[in-house]
């Protein structure tokens, strides 16, 4: 759990400034709702809380109605992200990028091997999304980004619910953020490094087809990504500092500015209203944790899986 802040809740407020937005806030502006992460990424609501993967401490971290945080669990891996499977089934999925696994969080509450993804790749691993049919979709960006290496292609993976892990696209420009679409039919993932949103249709058996350009974001580097109920897709920009509402065709809808790096987005709160932002200064500093789990209103409420 990160150290209090300034910024958090002191212990006994019956009223902190939350993630579902309790306490005094102008609406659309920008609130801290932790501080004190080492490098925060992937963020997700679910079960009416808010779940945020920190990757610098290892930690996958919950924070409930009242805005107070707990470690639900640590993960050895850096990066890690996250993803439920549908329906009653329901268990966590965590990618442990850096060890080319997909774990699986068993009733005891021990994440155990669900497939070996080091035969398609042996660079890091990174994003996660589950379909309805409980099809997980693994991208690794190709390359070994920490330890210096040059650029190369990525490529996405399917876990399957047999368990049966295949390559189902390649050739992507350090794949990122990914989500699908409600009814199950688009697959949608971040190109960092080509400014870019790119769609596949998702086909009966998990296969994807149909590559195209969703939205073309030129000057930007689109990272984590979340749609919301107007099909619209929120994406966090790194170097330039914002998250950005762009629509089919590559329409700017609106534009969040911050004053740190941001590395994903997420939109949950009880009505769904609440955009969530995970911020850090990159590089970061020697020493020192500056990421944030950042939360501003918006109008328009995340789709209903």
């Amino acid at each position: 759990m990160p150290e209090p802040h300034p910024t958090d809740p002191p212990p006994g407020d019956p009223h902190p400034t939350g993630p579902h937005g309790a306490g005094p806030h102008r609406a659309g502006a920008v609130r801290t709702v932790l501080s004190g992460l080492a490098l925060g990424e992937s963020p997700r609501w679910h079960d009416g809380r808010l779940w945020v993967c920190d990757w610098g401490a290892q930690e996958l971290i919950t924070v409930g109605p009242d805005g107070r945080a707990a470690v639900a669990a640590t993960v050895p891996s850096f990066p890690f992200c996250i993803d439920w499977l549908p329906g009653p089934d329901g268990r966590l999925l965590v990618v442990a990028g850096s060890d080319g696994r997909l774990l699986r969080q068993e009733a005891d509450g021990a994440l155990a091997p669900c497939a070996d993804l080091r035969p398609l790749s042996d660079r890091p691993w990174n994003e996660v999304a589950v379909d309805g049919r409980g099809n997980a979709y693994v991208n690794g960006i190709g390359f070994d980004l920490m330890g210096g290496e040059a650029p190369a292609p990525g490529l996405i993976a399917l876990v399957a619910p047999d368990g049966e892990v295949r390559r189902v696209a390649d050739g992507l420009a350090f794949p990122n953020g990914m989500a699908v679409t409600p009814d199950g039919s688009t697959l949608l993932v971040a190109e960092s490094y080509a400014a870019r949103l790119t769609a596949f249709t998702i086909g009966p058996g998990g296969d994807l087809t149909d590559r195209r350009v969703w939205a073309e974001v030129p000057g930007s580097a689109p990272d984590g990504i979340c749609l919301d109920a107007e099909g619209a897709v929120w994406f966090a920009d790194v170097p330039g500092r914002c998250c950005v509402r762009v629509r089919e065709g590559g329409e700017v809808l609106r534009r969040i500015e911050l004053d740190r790096g941001c590395f994903s987005c997420a939109l949950g709160g009880p009505d769904g209203r609440t955009l969530f932002l995970t911020a850090a200064e990159w590089p970061p500093p020697p020493g020192a944790r500056t990421g944030r789990l950042l939360a501003v209103d918006v109008d328009v409420p995340a789709h209903r899986r």
